[in-house]
């Protein structure tokens, strides 16, 4: 595994300076990530943009190739879930990268209904999506050329990562289960963030249902989370994880591909799920990684006590990250990444 190196991105967000130049991406394959692939080399760990279709939707995804890749030789593979409002670009491609130079095929795909995957309408944000988007990785990477189909594992990052618990409950295909700064989509849209909105569920779940009757009618889809707040405001966010977030998806590592926008009708679905549900049907290894200092972290420890079942299961802490700093700060990237190696190396033999 290469050391993630420092870009001009982590730099200016260490110190807090923000330019128009860092939503830019010059990147020839529309990475934003930093040590991102920049040229197809060969012996090098390579990218292959791809589409294929999962019940008739093209689906876009990125795999990746490690070095000296050899189609007659057999490699372990790993899914790679994006977060939340996030694509292949961001940091599902930057792990996906990291562990393809470790010695993985790995593949991140947008999510459809989002980023360049098709489905409409655009940005509708339903758990069973997302949990059969994890399926759809499975089947496609499952048949690539040089992937060992015994030795897949699937890596899910923030909603992502709830999404891969609940994909790797029923798909034994999954060998091995890992997740970093998981978010519990559903929790945190039923109860709000650190439980701020249990007073408002039924009021909020009156406006998903009358969002849904709207669109059954035929008339204007309406959409949540459309706000674009100033830095100033995003400076007084009180909460890291949305704080940090918006800086990280809409400055330092924005793609246009990338929203937190979604149908206020995919509310009913996702108030209803849970990720932390069933949990005692993962049977295989897992590993869930979070910050220290993350204030989503609570999700990863309700999900993380209940895999009562998982052959074993590891709780591994990222000593001073933040949620978000695992996305793209290169000290705790290469903790993550150096833990990931030596927990699929163990268990994808």
């Amino acid at each position: 595994m290469k050391p993630l190196k420092f870009t001009l991105i982590a730099i200016l967000m260490t110190t807090g300076i923000v330019t128009s130049a860092q939503t830019k991406s010059e990147n020839r394959f529309g990475l934003v990530y930093g040590y991102a692939i920049t040229a197809n080399v060969p012996g090098k760990v390579n990218i292959h943009p791809i589409t294929y279709k999962l019940n008739g939707i093209d689906i876009a995804a990125n795999v990746y190739t490690p070095a000296g890749y050899n189609t007659s030789q057999k490699y372990p593979a790993v899914v790679v879930a994006h977060p939340n409002g996030g694509v292949k670009e961001q940091t599902a491609g930057l792990y996906a990268q990291q562990l393809a130079e470790s010695g993985y095929i790995t593949i991140a795909a947008d999510a459809a209904y989002q980023g360049a995957s098709g489905g409409k309408p655009r940005h509708v944000d339903k758990p069973a999506n997302r949990i059969e988007d994890i399926h759809g990785m499975a089947d496609f990477i499952s048949q690539y050329a040089g992937v060992d189909q015994n030795r897949l594992g699937v890596l899910g990052i923030c909603g992502g990562g709830g999404y891969s618990l609940k994909a790797a409950q029923g798909d034994k295909r999954f060998k091995t289960v890992a997740t970093l700064s998981m978010f519990n989509s559903g929790e945190v849209r039923r109860n709000g963030f650190q439980n701020s909105q249990l007073g408002t569920i039924q009021e909020r779940l009156k406006q998903a249902s009358d969002a849904r009757a709207q669109e059954a009618a035929g008339a204007e889809v309406i959409y949540t989370g459309v706000v674009m707040p100033t830095d100033e405001e995003v400076a007084k966010i009180s909460t890291d994880l949305y704080r940090e977030g918006f800086m990280y998806y809409y400055r330092t590592h924005a793609h246009p591909n990338s929203t937190f926008k979604y149908t206020l009708s995919s509310l009913i679905d996702l108030m209803t799920f849970d990720a932390a549900t069933n949990m005692d049907l993962i049977n295989q290894p897992l590993l869930m990684m979070a910050g220290s200092k993350a204030d989503s972290k609570y999700m990863t420890d309700e999900a993380f006590e209940k895999a009562s079942n998982a052959k074993t299961k590891e709780l591994f802490v990222i000593d001073g990250a933040t949620h978000i700093q695992t996305y793209w700060k290169p000290e705790y990237v290469n903790l993550a990444v150096k833990k990931l190696v030596d927990f699929f190396g163990k268990n994808l033999q």
